[in-house]
Formats: C-alpha cells, sequence, structure tokens
C-alpha cells in the first residue's frame, strides 16, 4: 500500500513539475513574442486541465498576445462561471478590462480581490501577498499605452513583489515597462529595473533588449548597439533585438538591415508577423513591386486579417506614387488597427500622404498630434511639431504655424536657436501679425546682436505698421538697423547697406518733415545723406543736395506749408 501511494505521489509530483515546466516554456515565447508558440503551448495545458487555474490565466494571457481580446474575455469568464473562482483569473478579467479601457476603480478591486484570495497562509510568507499575484498585477498594468492601466499602483506591487520574490527577472522587466508608461523622464528608473533583471538572471535577453531600446529612443547608437548585441550573445535564438537593429539600418545600410532581418525569421515564429517583416524588408529595399505582391499574396491566405496589410499597402503604393490608394489605406489601417499596436513612427506614412491632399491639413496635424502623445522621444516630439509648423505656414495659416513652433521650442526646453528666432519672425511677418513680428524680432536682437535678419525684421515689421511714415514706429527700428550696418564694412556687404541706411532716411525724412514739420531735424537727416554720398554727380547725393536746398528755405522763410522731398528714383 505504501508503494502504491509513493508511486501516485511520485506520479503527481512528475505531472506538476512537467506542468511547470511547460509554463515557463510559454512564458518565455511570450516574452521573446513567439505569440504562435505561446498559444500552442498554453492551449495543450489548457485542454489537458481546463480546470487548472495558471492554466487558464496564461492561456488568456496568450490569447491577448494574438490580439484576441474576446477569445481572453469568454476563456476568464467561463472560468469564473464555472466555479474557478482564483486570484489568477481575477487578475487575467482585469488585464482584460484595462486592454478595453473598462473602469480602473473597478479593474483595482479585481486586484486588490486576487491579493486578498492567494496571501500565503503558512511559510517564511505567511501573512503577505502572493509574489506571483502581484507580478501579475504589475503585468496587467505594463501592458498597452501609456494611458491605459494604472502604472504608479502596479508598481507599488511590483515592489512588493521584487521584495517577497528574490529571483524572477520578470518582477523588474515589469516594474521597467511601467516606469516608462510615466514617462520618457522615468527612463533612468527603468533601466535600473532592467539592470535588476539582469543581476537575477544573467543571461536575460529580454532585459537587456528592453534597455537598448531606451537608448534607442535617446538615438545612442552605441548604448543601444551595445545592449541589443549583448541581448544576441546572451540568447542567440532571442529574435526582438535583431528587429530592432534591422529598424534602425532599414534606411541607413540596407545590407545591415538585411543580415538582422534573416536572423530575426530565422528565430521567430513563422506567422503572419514575420511574413509582414519580410514584406517590410522588400519595401524597405526599394523592391515596391514585390513587397505589394507579397502583401497580396499574404491577403490571399490565412493572413487576410493581419492588422498590418493596410500599412504595407499604404507604403508601397506612396512610394508607386499613386497616392489615392495609399490614403485609402491609411485610412483603412487607422481605422482597424488595435490601438495599443500602433506605433509613433507608424503615423509617418498618414502625415506624408495626407499632406499632399489640400485641405487635410486638420486630418493631417491629428495624425502628427498623435505622434507626439504617443512618442517618449523628446527629439521625435520636436520633430514632429516642426513638420506641423511647416504644413501650416505650407497652407498659410501662419497663426497655427507659429503655435508649433512655439511647442517645439517648448520641448527643447525654452532656449531658442538663431533658426527658431528666424522661423518665428517669418511667420508672424507672413501672417501680418506686425506687432507680434517687432517683439519677437526685439528678443532676436538681444539673442544674436551681430545677425542682420532680427533688424531687418524689426523694421519691415515697423514700416508694415506705418506705412505712411506718420506714426514714427520704424524710428528706432531704423536708427538701431542703421547703427548695426555701419559697423560692417566689409568690401562685398559695404555699398548694398549704404543703400539700405540711404532708404532708412528716407523714412525718417518724411516723418520728420511731414509728421513732426520738424525742418530742422529733416535738414540733418539730409545731412547724413550726404555724408553716405558725398560725392557729385550721383542720385542719392543730388536727392540729399536738392532736399537740403528746399527744406533751407523753407526754414529761413518759414512758410505755413511743407514741401514734401521727392525721393529719388528707384528707392
Amino acid at each position: 500500500m505504501k508503494k502504491v501511494i509513493a508511486l501516485l505521489f511520485a506520479a503527481i509530483v512528475t505531472v506538476s513539475g512537467v506542468n511547470a515546466q511547460s509554463i515557463a516554456e510559454g512564458i518565455k515565447h511570450l516574452n521573446y513574442k513567439k505569440n504562435k508558440s505561446a498559444n500552442d503551448v498554453f492551449k495543450k495545458l489548457y485542454d489537458a486541465n481546463s480546470k487548472d487555474p495558471q492554466n487558464i490565466y496564461w492561456y488568456g494571457q496568450a490569447l491577448l498576445a494574438n490580439d484576441d481580446v474576446k477569445g481572453a474575455k469568454a476563456l476568464y469568464q467561463k472560468a469564473l462561471q464555472e466555479g474557478v473562482n482564483d486570484a489568477w483569473i481575477l487578475v487575467g478579467m482585469g488585464h482584460v478590462e484595462i486592454i478595453e479601457g473598462g473602469d480602473l476603480n473597478a479593474v483595482k478591486q479585481k486586484f486588490e480581490q486576487a491579493i486578498t484570495q492567494s496571501t500565503e497562509t503558512k511559510g517564511k510568507n505567511k501573512n503577505k501577498p502572493n509574489a506571483a499575484i502581484l507580478n501579475a498585477i504589475g503585468r496587467a498594468n505594463a501592458d498597452g499605452g501609456s494611458k491605459q492601466g494604472d502604472p504608479t499602483y502596479a508598481i507599488d506591487k511590483l515592489k512588493q513583489a521584487a521584495a517577497l520574490d528574490l529571483t524572477n527577472p520578470d518582477i523588474m522587466i515589469n516594474l521597467g515597462i511601467n516606469y516608462l508608461k510615466l514617462g520618457g523622464d522615468q527612463g533612468g528608473e527603468a533601466v535600473k529595473a532592467y539592470q535588476d533583471a539582469v543581476a537575477r538572471d544573467p543571461k536575460n535577453a529580454l532585459a537587456m533588449y528592453r534597455t537598448g531600446l531606451i537608448y534607442k529612443s535617446q538615438d545612442n547608437k552605441q548604448l543601444f548597439e551595445q545592449f541589443f548585441t549583448d541581448a544576441n550573445a546572451a540568447d542567440p535564438s532571442f529574435p526582438l533585438s535583431y528587429y530592432a537593429l534591422y529598424e534602425y539600418y532599414a534606411n541607413k545600410d540596407i545590407n545591415k538591415a538585411k543580415e538582422n532581418i534573416e536572423k530575426y525569421i530565422q528565430y521567430a515564429d513563422k506567422d503572419c508577423n514575420t511574413d509582414y517583416v519580410y514584406a517590410d524588408y522588400l519595401f524597405r529595399a526599394g523592391n515596391y513591386q514585390e513587397s505589394l505582391n507579397k502583401t497580396k499574396a499574404m491577403e490571399a491566405g490565412e493572413c487576410k486579417s493581419f492588422y498590418q496589410l493596410p500599412l504595407l499597402y499604404a507604403y508601397n503604393y506612396d512610394r508607386l506614387n499613386d497616392s489615392l490608394q495609399a490614403k485609402t489605406y491609411v485610412e483603412k489601417y487607422f481605422a482597424t488597427a488595435p490601438p495599443t499596436k500602433i506605433t509613433p513612427a507608424n503615423y509617418d506614412i498618414a502625415v506624408k500622404v495626407f499632406s499632399r491632399f489640400a485641405g487635410s491639413e486638420a486630418t493631417t496635424i491629428s495624425y502628427l498630434q498623435k505622434a507626439i502623445d504617443s512618442d517618449t522621444s523628446v527629439a521625435n516630439k520636436i520633430v514632429y511639431s516642426n513638420q506641423a509648423s511647416e504644413i501650416m505656414g505650407k497652407a498659410k495659416m501662419y497663426g497655427e504655424q507659429i503655435k508649433w513652433l512655439q511647442k517645439a521650442v517648448q520641448l527643447k526646453g525654452g532656449t531658442m536657436s538663431e533658426a527658431d528666432y528666424y522661423k518665428m519672425a517669418n511667420t508672424a511677418f507672413n501672417g501680418k501679425d506686425y506687432v507680434a513680428t517687432m517683439e519677437v524680432a526685439k528678443k532676436y536682437i538681444e539673442a544674436f546682436p551681430t545677425k542682420p535678419q532680427p533688424y531687418y525684421f524689426n523694421v519691415r515689421a515697423a514700416k508694415a505698421i506705418d506705412t505712411s511714415a506718420r506714426l514714427g514706429t520704424a524710428v528706432e527700428p531704423m536708427l538701431q538697423q542703421n547703427e548695426y550696418l555701419a559697423k560692417d564694412t566689409s568690401v562685398v556687404n559695404i555699398e548694398k547697406n549704404k543703400k539700405a541706411i540711404f532708404n532708412n532716411y528716407y523714412y525718417l525724412l518724411l516723418y520728420y518733415n511731414d509728421a513732426l514739420k520738424d525742418t530742422q531735424k529733416a535738414i540733418e537727416i539730409t545731412d547724413k545723406m550726404l555724408l553716405l554720398y558725398p560725392n557729385a554727380g550721383g542720385e542719392e547725393n543730388t536727392f540729399a543736395i536738392k532736399t537740403k536746398g528746399d527744406l533751407t528755405k523753407l526754414l529761413n522763410t518759414k512758410p505755413s506749408g511743407k514741401t514734401p522731398p521727392t525721393k529719388p528714383n528707384g528707392k
């Protein structure tokens, strides 16, 4: 009898060990984004024992990874209806509700119920939460976009899990992801979490890869290449770092891109995503018709509902100069793709295509705003903002252009470069906002006093405000510009500068004579004209001598009227 019991016990332990080993295998597939393989493993476990809470939970996670949210929800609901009211199932349901955009408070109530239900009742962690359940909660909040879940709540739970379980690296990886969901400024904390994951498992390719992604978002080539290479060294079969390197080199070095995409295809699941990646490679290699043919073949087979197909069509039709088809497929992609699967880079094609259609500025800008909202890279946000300003400029919507230029400056920390000042002043002037132009120009002069452009904008805007030369708006800007121009005595600029100063003097002459009726001041301006052009015979000299003579007579006879000077030809 004892022998029979012993054999039964051994069999139970063996089955339990096999089950645990299979779950670990499936989790590894999920971490490696080998979602088809993960689904196969967990479905097999579920079919063998559909009442086991962990089998149910992880099968649901595989369904979510394969974008089958409805299937995962139905699986968890079925378990609850059949009386499997376990902490794992509660966390799974909470995860689904996060993806669906459900009420976060209700979700967290499920999580808290799961924590209470799984609290240890014996051993060294008696009366403490179960670390695996805490990690599953962290995993649920790590999924989806930055606006899904509650990363602050998850970070607290994951820190508890890390203190209870000192060996599981996935806890630290989920911690890092949740830090990143708080914003790009938490990248340092995320890197620390990933480093802790590597400390727990020195061969953890996923942690190295995720560290590399952070440095890739910062365009730090030296570091991201190092971490991606480290990931591949830790596990040559880890496909994700090959794909990350392919993405980087795709538009820079086609040979390196080819090397990495071949490695990715070798180790990734053979599924629709792998077919998509190969079609994408063909596109980036410039083989647009081949890529289009591959896309059509995918649509005709098992991959007809693959969410990335419209994007491939849009890319290829764009390069084949069929903008209408490209626009149709861009619209289809953003109407059908799961929001959590859309990356900031996906918006680039939408911006490129829609910017070709007059009257589509608002739609184009909406795509750029979505890219800004979803991208954690400040450098990319600045690029998108500048793109938006250019689109508004081409549409002659200068007020909107100014707003986007200001947004770009704000993203850079508020410090304006010379190019920023120039764009801002030029945009305000083109928009006929001359007061704003002068405000920008004055700050431009303060920041870059040795550059000619700010003085030019200041004078042009002032003259545009005072077209009759009666308000005196341009007096100070012109005197300031004259002072600047007089300092530039280079051979290449001296004649050009003299003419500019002379034209400014002409405005001042009109202002003092006509508006202020200050004949003496007007005569002083003609004297300055003669200092510029002292040699007789020239048009400017002749004008200054004649005008001074007329004004002197006027001053001596003190007439009631005035004699407006006549501007020399071409001035």
